[in-house]
């Protein structure tokens, strides 16, 4: 082959090469790509969500805890504390068919709270992206779930109840920390308790103390991100049941994220 058809060969495949790159890192910033208000706003108003998802969407402010979470297209996402599965099924909404999302729910709260809810739910889902796990906090994955594979973990507003079943927090935050790939993003919010009441009004008032939630999750090698504030509320004295209260409660709202 001569001089000229091996540098003409060289630089062809060179080309190609470089083409390849270029759309495959197209393509990685089109799957990684943060949905905007109005995708958001459409997943809300998607004619098949109930009626009383629409109302929790209103006290949760649906809107700005869906971008807050920043849970984008083909991500695979778990859920501690799924309850009757109201953010699983946004989620998996949000992950879209490429995506998947795993609920977790321990035995206790299956048979004393949710019931046969999350059944319900899933009855009407018609999507594959949801699935359920019913296995304790501190081990939420089985074994063919891939640890290290996680987007984001979410643990909305059942953080508290951790103090209450004696369930040992540290050895959670580290299965998050396994469960989440390098960069994932664990987002923990939960009703605020008043200052230095650490977990004591956990089975009382349903509260903690939200700089103990910070100290221990960071100490499982989390890294602080940011802090949202559209469900503070100042006026809460922190000092009522939330379920008693009659404004609305202080919650806080945590992101976090592994190195």
């Amino acid at each position: 082959m001569s001089i000229n058809r091996v540098s003409h060969f060289y630089k062809k495949n060179v080309m190609i090469l470089l083409g390849w790159s270029v759309l495959a890192g197209l393509l990685g910033c089109m799957t990684t790509q943060s949905l905007s208000p109005a995708q958001i706003e459409a997943i809300l108003a998607a004619p098949d969500r109930s009626a009383a998802d629409r109302t929790t969407d209103v006290k949760r402010k649906a809107p700005q805890m869906l971008a807050f979470l920043d849970v984008q297209p083909g991500m695979q996402v778990l859920e501690l504390g799924a309850g009757g599965g109201y953010t699983a099924e946004l989620l998996a909404r949000l992950v879209g068919p490429k995506g998947h999302v795993v609920a977790q729910n321990t035995q206790t709260t299956m048979q004393n709270n949710v019931k046969d809810r999350f059944a319900q739910r899933m009855a009407l889902y018609s999507q594959k992206n949801l699935s359920l796990n019913v296995r304790p906090f501190d081990a939420p994955l089985t074994e063919t779930q891939g640890k290290g594979t996680f987007d984001r973990v979410t643990f909305l507003f059942s953080y508290h109840d951790l103090g209450g079943a004696g369930v040992n927090r540290a050895h959670v935050n580290q299965a998050v920390f396994a469960a989440l790939k390098s960069g994932g993003i664990y987002v923990v919010a939960d009703h605020s308790g008043r200052a230095h009441t650490g977990v004591s009004e956990s089975k009382t008032l349903h509260r903690i103390d939200q700089a103990l939630v910070r100290e221990e999750v960071e100490s499982a090698g989390f890294l602080w991100v940011a802090e949202a504030d559209f469900l503070r509320n100042p006026l809460d004295p922190r000092d009522i049941p939330v379920f008693k209260s009659l404004q609305p409660n202080d919650e806080f709202v945590m992101k976090f994220k592994k190195p």
